[in-house]
C-alpha cells in the first residue's frame, strides 16, 4: 500500500488538496483511504460528508476516517493504571475513571500516528491501495514526523536494554544498594512502547511513502517552503511533489488589483520550478465544497505503477571510523549547518531543526575529527580519542 503525506503551512488549502487527491485517486478505480485529525471536521467540510472516529464511506473506493484523540488516550492511561495498580494501591492513589479524562495537548498527533500506523500494517491488505494522510500544519507535522524516533531515543536514556539483562539480580541489586529498582513490568512496558514506535517509525520512512507539500505561491508561501523543505530533509525525507494551490489565471487584467498577486505568484512559481517537481491547482474562485468541487481542482493524481521515491538512507561505517549521512539539503541552508558530539550522540543542526542520532557503539569512544558536505551527503568522520583508551604498557 502507498502512503500519501499531505503537508503545508495553516490556511495553504492543505486539507482540501488532501481531500481532492483521494477522491481523484478512488475515482481512478484505487480504494483509498483518507486519514484526518483537525477537530473541526475540516476533512468533512472539503468532502461535504461529515467524518468522525468511525470510518464513513464518501463514495465507492473512498473512506474517510477521523480518529477520535479522546478515545485513545483513554485506553492507554486505563491500561497504564492496570498494569501499576499495585504500585497505585500501595501507595492509596485514587483510580482515575476514563469518564473524567480528557486528552492532554499532542494526543491529536499520537492519535493520528496510531491511526496511520495501524492503517499501513492492517493484516488485510487489500482493504485499501492507498492511504492518504491529511497532516497538521507544517511546525506540528514535521514534530509529529520526529515524534516516533525521539520517543525511542527516550526510552533508550531511561531505560537502556543492555541493562535489561541483569533482570534476575534486580531484587538482589535493590537490597543492596537501598533503593528499589525498576520492576520487570516497566521493562515489558518499555520493550512493547519500543515496538510500536518501531513498527510507526518504518511506515514513515518506507519507500512506499511520500510526503506531498501544499502552499500558495506568494512570500509567505515561499518562506514556509522552505522551512518544510529544510525540516523533511533533517528527518532524511523529502517531497515528491509541490503543489502550487490557488493560482490565478493568467488573463487577470493589467489593472486589476489581482495583477500585483499575479506577479507575486509567477515569481514564486519559476523559483520553485528550479528546485521542485511543482503542479498547479487553479483558484476557484470560491471556497471548494463537495465532491463536484474537489473534482474541479484536478489535483494531482498518484500513480499506483509510478518508481517509489529513492529515500535518502544514513550509513553508520564504524569500520572506518565515518558515520556518513545522506540528507538533502538545500543549497542556501547548508552555511547553518551544525555539529555537535553530546556524550553517545551526534546533534545536528540546521536552521532552527535539530536530530539528535545516536552513535554506534564502535564510535563511542571515537571524537569528532571533522566534517564535510558534497552534494547530499554529508559525511562526518570519527577519530579515537587517546584520552578515552587505556594505555597499554
Amino acid at each position: 500500500m502507498r502512503t500519501i503525506l499531505i503537508m503545508g503551512p495553516g490556511g495553504s488549502g492543505r486539507t482540501t488538496v488532501a481531500a481532492a487527491t483521494a477522491l481523484a485517486a478512488a475515482r481512478q478505480g484505487t480504494r483509498t483511504l483518507l486519514l484526518g485529525v483537525d477537530r473541526e471536521d475540516t476533512l468533512g467540510a472539503a468532502l461535504g460528508v461529515p467524518t468522525g472516529p468511525v470510518p464513513v464511506r464518501v463514495e465507492a473506493d473512498l473512506t474517510a476516517w477521523r480518529p477520535d484523540p479522546a478515545q485513545g488516550f483513554r485506553d492507554g492511561l486505563a491500561a497504564l493504571q492496570e498494569r501499576a495498580a499495585s504500585a497505585l494501591d500501595l501507595l492509596g492513589a485514587a483510580r482515575l475513571v476514563p469518564e473524567e479524562l480528557t486528552p492532554l495537548p499532542g494526543a491529536d498527533e499520537l492519535a493520528l500516528l496510531r491511526a496511520l500506523r495501524d492503517a499501513a500494517l492492517a493484516e488485510d491488505g487489500e482493504l485499501h491501495e492507498l492511504l492518504v494522510v491529511d497532516l497538521p500544519p507544517t511546525p506540528r507535522a514535521l514534530a509529529l514526523l520526529a515524534l516516533p524516533e525521539e520517543l525511542r531515543r527516550y526510552l533508550r536514556r531511561l531505560l537502556p536494554p543492555e541493562r535489561q539483562a541483569a533482570r534476575a539480580l534486580r531484587p538482589v541489586l535493590g537490597r543492596l544498594a537501598g533503593v528499589p529498582m525498576p520492576a520487570e513490568a516497566l521493562y515489558e512496558a518499555a520493550a512493547r512502547w519500543d515496538l510500536e514506535l518501531a513498527a510507526t517509525e518504518a511506515v514513515l520512512a518506507d519507500r512506499n511513502t511520500a510526503v506531498r507539500l501544499v502552499a500558495e505561491p506568494g512570500p509567505a508561501g515561499a518562506d514556509a517552503v522552505r522551512a518544510a523543505t529544510l525540516g523533511l530533509a533533517l528527518r532524511g525525507l523529502r517531497a515528491d511533489l509541490l503543489v502550487a494551490n490557488r493560482v490565478l489565471p493568467e488573463d487577470v487584467p493589467a489593472d486589476s488589483w489581482l495583477a500585483g498577486p499575479l506577479a507575486q505568484q509567477r515569481k514564486t512559481l519559476e523559483e520553485w520550478r528550479g528546485a521542485h517537481d511543482v503542479r498547479t491547482v487553479a483558484h476557484l474562485g470560491r471556497d471548494p465544497r463537495g465532491a463536484d468541487d474537489l473534482a474541479a481542482l484536478d489535483a494531482p493524481r498518484v500513480n499506483q505503477d509510478a518508481r517509489p521515491v529513492e529515500w535518502p538512507v544514513t550509513d553508520r561505517l564504524a569500520e572506518d571510523g565515518v558515520l556518513v549521512w545522506h540528507i538533502p539539503l538545500p543549497g542556501a541552508i547548508r552555511e547553518e549547518l551544525d555539529l555537535v558530539r553530546r556524550g553517545d550522540e551526534l546533534v545536528v543542526t540546521a536552521g532552527p531543526f535539530r536530530r539528535i542520532v545516536p552513535l554506534p557503539s564502535a564510535l563511542r569512544r571515537c571524537t569528532v575529527d571533522g566534517a564535510a558536505l558534497r552534494e547530499d551527503t554529508l559525511a562526518v568522520r570519527f577519530a579515537p580519542d587517546p584520552g578515552l583508551w587505556p594505555q597499554s604498557r
